[in-house]
């Protein structure tokens, strides 16, 4: 049985090494040169799991209550347990496949705290976890490409969804080095292809995150479930000019030693270091004393937005909040924060010029992940246009003759 897998990503490179273990034929699809340069890299603070039953008495049972009171009560408590459940077999996986997870001194996987919990549960590589996961899962892929049970075709864009019978079977591309249009056919079709955040003008995705297969699909009938469903990072560093729109990802791990501030007079223009300790507003640690600094994202993100449109807002633009070290660094010392942070300071100061061992950072919201998307049905529905069942939950009550359920 053949396989199309589109993206290289953590999500496709991992399926096609997978299925490519397996023993299926896979023909996998980048738009980059290099399957490890897909969007994954850009991920840097850790994962969570429900693991680490060492520290502060974790459990699978607070990872779910906290998972979902993250999510702002949005999330299915079912698909949230599977998720606490799964979350140890992902860290054991990436491990297996050579992630280079940090460790302890006595040499198990050491962890830290993140945004929304209370415990320390996320699995990191420094501030570049995405980078050696997608590293790991590259190489991966790589070995099923030099057995040949996986066919890589780099530089490749999908341009459309070949659909017969209700079910995917194809996808028609084109070569970006020699324009070449052809189709492609297969037994399954799988699109990894990323979230649609640039549809916001502030966003973290690359310019090359352009959900363009996403929206194909679509032209073909496949429905689009929950797009509202957009969570916005709370430590993306603020654009510098009006006109600019890409924005840099900074990780949540900073929030674990940074505290957040605003100055608490509206329009105060004087550098961070001259305001006194008593004209701060730690407005994080105010308004969630239990919390602090670590409430979930879109709590976060919230509530910076409320501080720079009330007149708060720091920066040339105002249009930032502060995330300051320096109680951390009074702490810990330098090479403590160096050896934790130390290749986000230095992104920090390339991209902005300024050094934040000596300066608050200046961080702002910015659009990261999309939990929505392609929302697939049966594939013994009818053809998807004709379907009104197509993204539907029907009861067995009412559910047409032939309708069977399938896990998403």
């Amino acid at each position: 049985m053949t396989v199309i897998v589109v993206g290289t990503g953590l999500a496709g490179s991992g399926a096609a090494a997978t299925l490519g273990r397996l023993g299926y034929r896979v023909e996998c699809f980048s738009l980059h040169d290099l399957p490890r340069r897909a969007h994954s890299v850009a991920a840097q603070g850790g994962i969570n799991a429900a693991r680490a039953r060492k520290v502060d008495g974790d459990s699978l049972n607070r990872f779910v209550k906290d998972s979902v009171k993250g999510g702002d009560y949005r999330g299915r408590e079912a698909d949230v347990v599977r998720l606490g459940m799964e979350s140890v077999r992902v860290i054991d996986h990436m491990y297996a496949i050579g992630a280079p997870f940090a460790r302890e001194y006595g040499g198990q996987l050491a962890t830290r705290s993140f945004g929304g919990v209370q415990v320390s549960r996320t699995y990191y590589t420094r501030g570049q976890t995405g980078q050696q996961l997608e590293v790991a899962c590259a190489q991966a892929l790589q070995e099923q490409i030099a057995a040949g049970s996986v066919h890589m075709h780099s530089r490749t864009e999908m341009l459309d969804l070949i659909v017969a019978d209700g079910r995917a079977q194809g996808i028609v591309t084109r070569d970006l080095l020699t324009g070449e249009i052809r189709p492609w056919t297969a037994h399954a079709v799988i699109l990894a292809t990323g979230g649609y955040g640039s549809v916001f003008h502030y966003s973290t995705l690359a310019m090359a995150s352009n959900a363009s297969a996403t929206w194909r699909a679509h032209r073909r009938g496949a429905a689009f479930a929950s797009a509202c469903m957009v969570q916005f990072h709370p430590t993306a560093l603020p654009v510098s000019s009006h006109w600019q729109s890409k924005t840099t990802l900074m990780s949540e791990s900073l929030r674990n030693d940074g505290r957040i501030w605003v100055p608490k007079r509206a329009g105060d223009d004087r550098p961070p270091n001259d305001i006194p300790e008593d004209e701060r507003d730690y407005y994080l640690e105010r308004k969630y004393p239990a919390f602090g600094n670590l409430t979930p994202r879109d709590v976060a993100s919230r509530n910076a937005r409320e501080q720079i449109e009330s007149g708060h807002g720091v920066g040339p633009l105002h249009n930032s909040v502060y995330l300051d070290f320096r109680d951390a660094l009074e702490r810990l010392g330098k090479p403590v924060i160096a050896a934790r942070y130390g290749n986000l300071f230095d992104m920090y100061l390339d991209a902005t010029g300024e050094d934040p061992y000596e300066v608050p950072m200046r961080i702002a919201p910015g659009a990261h992940f999309t939990m929505g998307g392609l929302w697939w049905t049966s594939t013994r529905c009818p053809p998807f246009r004709d379907c009104s069942w197509a993204g539907k939950r029907p009861t067995t009550t009412t559910a047409p003759t032939g309708w069977a359920p399938t896990r998403c």
